[in-house]
């Protein structure tokens, strides 16, 4: 009898151990990598998560994985979402996870973006909504007055930088992030600089997006930005190139034609007068700085300067600015022959 009692008693011990062993112990299916599961908000329902997990392999026994999910009510807690999870994670763990909704973080980083189909289209890569959706919410005046702008405007409320999301979140809510950020920025001290500029922020953000894409060199923005105010106080169209190959579409012009100045285009600002309805790429900060900070000057023209690559020529008047257009044009034209010389 007591022999009977110590083998019992010997296999519920090693049956305990191997129920702890499977609770506990590596219950992931996939190896030498992470295993992502993802929970549609449109089917949240038991057979597409065991589909996914078989799938995916995220355990390694999903006979054992539907039975503790029984029996810890997940199946009554389905929540959608992006869940991530290390080679060797306990069965335990993985339910738990599932059952709490404990999302993994989905990371979007913004740096420098033109249009908002370049924002859309990344933000259709990293949620679960897809680029139109997202492009539907930020062209809809409805929408956007949530966040006291009009869609011709809603690109000054990305700032470069990387936001934490959960996966399943939805358009209003990835905005509402980047709004409270520009909200953020724009303090009162920045604010009254844009005022003295006779700038809202709006405008001070597309003018920055100007002066962002006329230069990489920090040290010019201030006297770019200073050219492109003093134009408008006097009523001079800006002619700004960057908003040029923005209105035509193609960023990847070096030489800015008279075939593309003539393009019809509230954003071609050789033909209206005035900042563009909206910012033409995301400026860094410092570049809006670099504008609010801008120092007093007369210039009205700039030429980027042949000798010192990545400079500009500054002046006040169109004769200076013909001359050194001139020659600016005229190296050029001597690089450009150069070259073909080189490839005979």
């Amino acid at each position: 009898m007591r022999r009977i009692l110590l083998l019992i008693f010997l296999v519920l011990f090693l049956a305990a151990i191997g129920a702890a062993w499977i609770l506990l112990g590596p219950g992931t299916g996939f190896e030498g990598r992470k295993g992502t599961l993802y929970i549609s908000s449109a089917a949240p329902t038991r057979e597409a998560v065991l589909d996914s997990i078989g799938k995916r392999q995220i355990v390694r026994s999903p006979r054992a994985f539907q039975w503790l999910a029984s029996r810890l009510g997940y199946w009554g807690r389905i929540h959608p979402g992006k869940y991530e999870f290390s080679e060797g994670t306990s069965l335990l763990t993985i339910v738990r996870t599932l059952r709490n909704g404990t999302q993994t973080p989905v990371k979007l980083t913004i740096k420098k973006l033109r249009t908002p189909g370049d924002l859309a289209e990344i933000v259709g890569n990293k949620f679960e909504m897809d680029s139109a959706q997202f492009m539907a919410f930020f062209r809809n005046p409805d929408s956007m007055a949530a966040f006291k702008v009009t869609p011709d405007k809603a690109m000054t409320l990305i700032f470069p930088d990387t936001y934490t999301y959960n996966w399943t979140a939805g358009p209003r809510q990835v905005l509402r992030k980047l709004a409270d950020v520009a909200a953020g920025f724009w303090t009162n001290e920045r604010l009254d600089k844009a005022k003295k500029l006779g700038l809202s922020k709006e405008d001070a953000y597309t003018l920055a997006s100007i002066v962002e894409e006329e230069t990489n060199a920090q040290e010019e923005k201030g006297n770019i930005a200073s050219v492109y105010l003093n134009r408008m106080h006097k009523g001079m169209r800006l002619q700004a190139d960057p908003t040029v190959k923005y209105a035509v579409g193609d960023f990847s012009i070096t030489r800015v034609l008279q075939v593309h100045t003539a393009v019809a285009s509230p954003f071609n600002t050789y033909q209206v007068t005035g900042l563009p309805p909206g910012p033409i790429c995301t400026p860094q900060r410092k570049t809006i700085d670099a504008v609010l900070d801008s120092p007093k000057t007369d210039y009205l023209f700039f030429v980027a300067n042949p000798e010192k690559p990545g400079t500009h020529t500054f002046t006040a008047t169109y004769g200076e600015h013909l001359a050194n257009a001139k020659a600016y044009h005229q190296a050029l034209d001597e690089r450009a022959q150069k070259n073909k010389s080189s490839e005979r």
